[in-house]
């Protein structure tokens, strides 16, 4: 059994004259991601490995949900404006001894991806999480194994 995680980018903030990829977090992004990262350390989610969109507000996302769980954060540009086949591709290059994994992305890639997993249909809010399932012990069969949301959260709601 596998587990993924899909994570949003917390809320950011869009200066003046800045690119859509170094837009940083704003300070309610900031809080959020400090206050989802504890409370999925809190709920005893397990999590062995981050991926993540290189852009700067999903990247330092990822970096705050670091200092709680204290693993490594990879990045992987396949995650910055995704469509279902980048998130595959990613899946598809993970490690098997790796048996749960948490992507840091963008809408509306990210909530498309969660939704062709579910029969839910949701979009995630930023800092939102999805938490599925996998039955499968291989990553390589992703595609065909069934899938499960087992966990929704939102900043707002917890």
């Amino acid at each position: 059994m596998k587990q993924l995680i899909l994570v949003r980018h917390a809320k950011s903030d869009w200066p003046e004259n800045t690119d859509d990829f170094d837009r940083p977090l704003a300070d309610r992004g900031l809080e959020d991601a400090v206050k989802m990262s504890k409370f999925l350390k809190d709920k005893n989610i397990e999590i062995q490995q981050f991926v993540s969109s290189p852009a700067l507000r999903a990247h330092n996302t990822c970096k705050i949900f670091n200092q709680t769980f204290q693993i490594d954060c990879s990045t992987e540009q396949k995650l910055y404006h995704p469509s279902e086949k980048n998130f595959l591709s990613v899946i598809f290059d993970l490690k098997d001894d790796v048996n749960s994994v948490a992507f840091f992305s963008h809408n509306n890639g990210i909530s498309n991806f969660a939704n062709s997993m579910s029969d839910d249909v949701f979009m995630l809010p930023t800092c939102g999480v999805a938490g599925f399932e996998v039955n499968c012990d291989s990553w390589a069969d992703f595609e065909n194994a069934e899938k499960k949301l087992v966990f929704f959260y939102e900043p707002k709601k917890i």
